[in-house]
């Protein structure tokens, strides 16, 4: 089973490395690494080329924003199950792909997701948020749910049933993408209540008040967009869920990145 790993970055020579570096560490062989690079002007393309001796495919070129990029990755990708690691993540061991793989020999499954945690941008030893997530049940995305997107791996099949990202959303188009797979096309998933991913905060997504503001009402969109009835509070709700995750001692578990 080969399992094809996109990353999307730009201008990200600060992190990257350690994004390859965790991809190189699997211990899982058959591992396709795809790195996306939307034309940066900070030294990416020689750092990839440098310490990406890995990497099966390396495309640097201008697009039209993360999830742009991350179908141009869906297009090369040739894996059985596909999976996305940003540039600023890093898998929490190196064992995590071995699990998928050995999770994904059940034929029935079509997806497997498991928790995340979220790191100071600067010191990767502070915990500032843990995203611990949950097996999914129908009707959880009208509560705002969906599983952490670097720790969701999902079967080639299912892309090609449902489709790939809508970049008309720059911020939530996973939400959405997690939408059309759970909520609406019912595909089978597993969900492993152990760490996979360790990610540096300040992402897209939740870099501030303007960020968490403009995510939203795309998720506010999004339902709108698929025929997802959801109450007027929902933008309440969804926002609400993810108090817990930023109080102390919800990183149980987490031993750090091996």
């Amino acid at each position: 089973m080969r399992i094809s790993v996109i990353t999307v970055c730009f201008n990200a020579a600060r992190t990257l490395q350690d994004t390859l570096a965790s991809v190189a560490r699997q211990v899982y062989p058959d591992v396709e690494h795809i790195v996306v690079d939307g034309g940066s002007s900070d030294g990416t393309a020689a750092l990839v080329k440098q310490h990406g001796t890995h990497v099966a495919h390396f495309v640097s070129e201008p697009d039209r924003g993360i999830y742009d990029g991350m179908n141009k990755g869906l297009a090369l990708a040739t894996g059985d199950v596909i999976a996305f690691l940003n540039a600023d993540d890093v898998y929490c061991h190196p064992h995590v792909l071995s699990q998928v793989a050995d999770l994904m020999s059940d034929p029935e499954l079509d997806a497997c997701y498991a928790n995340l945690v979220y790191v100071d941008s600067v010191d990767v030893t502070r915990v500032v948020r843990v995203w611990k997530s949950r097996a999914f049940e129908p009707g959880l995305f009208r509560r705002g749910w969906m599983p952490a997107h670097p720790t969701l791996f999902v079967r080639r099949r299912v892309f090609e049933e449902h489709g790939n990202f809508d970049i008309r959303f720059r911020q939530q188009a996973d939400f959405d993408l997690a939408m059309r797979f759970f909520e609406f096309g019912r595909i089978r998933s597993r969900f492993v209540p152990e760490y996979w991913v360790r990610m540096r905060a300040g992402g897209v997504s939740n870099s501030g008040v303007r960020g968490v503001v403009r995510g939203n009402r795309e998720a506010w969109a999004i339902c709108k967009k698929n025929g997802l009835r959801v109450a007027p509070w929902f933008v309440l709700t969804k926002v609400a869920s993810r108090l817990g995750q930023f109080l102390p001692g919800q990183a149980s578990g987490y031993r750090g990145v091996a």
